[in-house]
């Protein structure tokens, strides 16, 4: 009777494919290491500058250019008259004050703030860029940390010190995604109301006001951005060598 005999890869085998596996996983933390080192030296310099440049022009003189028309118009008053029916006027004035239902309007779509929009499309590549740089750095300052020993764990400090900057960085510049996001949630909800009630001129002013809160924060966010990238840079050039060799570090202090 003729067995199929079974394949059984042999200890050799195991060992080539484990030696590769390893060999890509070192791959992989390299990579990190060199770029992260690049990282600090050559991209945030150039993220502060550009960051500063952006906070200088959305200056707080621009304020009364960032408001847009909402091209929703005042409908003409209603006169409540009977035509003929028998419903009670005090009803037929409920039924009016309810809202106008709007299925649509004489100029069309009602147009975003194009101007706020704008600048947030001009700042969202500079915080996906933040929360990815931060996590490289995290990652790289990982890989840089040694195996616990007893005893000279100074520079292993600041690592540790440093990674959780960065760990701190990246959370907060993931919520500056969100808050861009909320704005025009909010807005959305106001404009709705201006459709519904566009005789009700505190929905309209709401929405002004929305716009100038709107641009206020993102003022602060381009210089949040650009804090951020300077605290990291500063925190870690200082500290570079304690970084890159924590176990020659001496007894000093951290920055």
């Amino acid at each position: 009777m003729n067995m199929h005999r079974i394949y059984r890869p042999s200890k050799q085998y195991h060992h080539h494919v484990y030696s590769h596996q390893e060999r890509k996983v070192q791959d992989f933390k390299e990579t990190f290491k060199s770029e992260g080192e690049m990282l600090v030296k050559s991209v945030f310099p150039r993220k502060i500058i550009e960051l500063e440049d952006i906070h200088k022009s959305l200056s707080l003189d621009k304020l009364s250019e960032i408001h847009s028309v909402l091209n929703i118009p005042v409908p003409d008053p209603i006169i409540l008259t009977d035509n003929g029916t028998d419903e009670p006027a005090a009803k037929k004035r409920k039924h009016d004050l309810q809202g106008t239902e709007v299925y649509s309007l004489p100029g069309g779509a009602v147009t975003i703030n194009k101007k706020l929009c704008d600048i947030s499309e001009q700042l969202k590549p500079y915080i996906r860029d933040l929360i990815d740089h931060s996590n490289t750095i995290k990652m790289w300052i990982s890989f840089l940390i040694p195996k616990i020993e007893d005893g000279n764990n100074f520079g292993v400090s600041i690592q540790e010190e440093t990674l959780g900057e960065a760990r701190q960085v990246e959370s907060d510049a993931a919520t500056y995604l969100d808050q861009i996001s909320r704005y025009f949630i909010s807005r959305g909800k106001l404009v709705s109301k201006v459709a519904k009630y566009p005789h009700i001129d505190d929905y309209r002013q709401s929405v002004r006001e929305l716009d100038e809160k709107e641009y206020f924060s993102l003022r602060l966010t381009s210089a949040e951005l650009r804090n951020h990238y300077a605290s990291l840079h500063d925190l870690i050039i200082k500290n570079m060598d304690k970084i890159l060799k924590p176990r020659n570090a001496n007894a000093e202090t951290l920055y």
